[in-house]
């Protein structure tokens, strides 16, 4: 199947890096395909020393995360991934999870959502060995950009809340995603999933022949999301080149 190797130009080059809460550093490695059997290191979440020495990986069966942040509180890994192509609209679902520990395995390309085998690799592990998300997120919503809230400005629901932007779809017939979600948490659960900002693809729900989505009738496109010193959010948006502030007014 051509989509199940790995090909320079459909590789998912997008880092993420950030210091954790443990001193080291932390970087995604997206998998250099749609879905494929990934060299070692890669479609993985590796940490190392500041120097870059003890390098390894933190996290595997990652296909793609552009985003991940630690709880305020249990200082675990929380982080965005984005499903494979080509099985439909409708799956697999991008997923919310968390590395409460080292050396998990989040399923690519075995398991995608954590229950969806994969049509050609997942007769080679069952989704039983392999970590679940926490929160299914929808399909093809590609989220990526993601923090934990932990201002004063919003209401007390959203302490410790994590905040997703989804950067919108690019092959669904119906698009999904263009928008930023929050997700509140109580421990490793997920109590709801709702939008914070809405609108970047209003009204418009056409698509291109062969079922493409009209990406073209959106206005915006988020990429990440950062909590700034007062408070409030700022949004990226890569589509309308601007940032985005969001506050909020008791």
């Amino acid at each position: 199947m051509r989509d199940s190797l790995p090909n320079p130009n459909a590789g998912h080059t997008w880092k993420f890096i950030a210091f954790g809460p443990d001193d080291l550093l932390y970087t995604s490695v997206g998998a250099p395909c749609n879905v494929c059997l990934s060299p070692p290191l890669v479609s993985t979440i590796l940490r190392m020393k500041p120097d870059g020495s003890n390098l390894e990986a933190f996290a595997s069966g990652v296909r793609n995360s552009v985003g991940f942040d630690w709880h305020p509180i249990s200082h675990e890994m929380w982080f965005t991934d984005n499903g494979r192509d080509m099985l439909g609209d409708d799956v697999p679902n991008d997923e919310l999870n968390v590395a409460w520990k080292a050396s998990l395995h989040f399923g690519f390309p075995f398991c995608h959502q954590g229950d969806v085998p994969d049509p050609e690799f997942g007769a080679q592990r069952a989704c039983a060995t392999t970590e679940p998300p926490v929160q299914k997120l929808g399909a093809h919503v590609a989220a990526i950009g993601m923090t934990f809230y932990t201002g004063a400005m919003f209401p007390a629901s959203y302490r410790n809340a994590v905040i997703i932007a989804e950067h919108g779809s690019w092959n669904r017939s119906v698009p999904s995603g263009y928008r930023v979600m929050v997700a509140r948490t109580n421990g490793r659960r997920v109590t709801s999933y709702e939008p914070f900002v809405d609108g970047f693809m209003p009204g418009v729900r056409s698509s291109l022949p062969g079922g493409r989505a009209a990406a073209s009738a959106a206005v915006g496109r988020p990429v990440d999301v950062l909590q700034l010193p007062d408070g409030s959010i700022l949004i990226s948006d890569d589509m309308g080149n601007r940032l985005l502030r969001v506050s909020y007014q008791r």
